[in-house]
């Protein structure tokens, strides 16, 4: 067993830059990274760090991307898609009202 080593310390994501934060972000989302070679290159401790400052700094909108590894029945999209259909017919419709209000 080994001694406990006094030097460690434990780091936190108040540890990290705001600069080194947004760098790699920039580089995961270029492709440059993916986020276990951030993890590695840049001794992060957890993937759910790096995920935290994608989802804080990054471009992409999180919330509203699909799940990997649940799949969906053919019933539930088809409702997804009529959902969508219905939204779109909506925008439609605004616009067209708000081009001829505008003439």
């Amino acid at each position: 067993m080994k001694p406990f080593d006094s030097n460690y310390k434990k780091r936190t994501q108040k540890d990290y830059s705001l600069s080194l934060k947004l760098q790699i972000v920039q580089e995961i989302e270029q492709g440059l990274l993916t986020t276990t070679g951030a993890l590695n290159k840049y001794g992060i401790q957890a993937a759910s760090t790096v995920r935290t400052w994608l989802k804080k700094y990054g471009n992409f909108d999180y919330q509203y991307s699909i799940q990997q590894g649940m799949s969906k029945t053919p019933e539930q999209r088809i409702l997804e898609l009529e959902q969508q259909v219905k939204l779109l017919e909506k925008q439609k419709n605004r616009a067209e009202y708000l081009a001829d209000r505008a003439d």
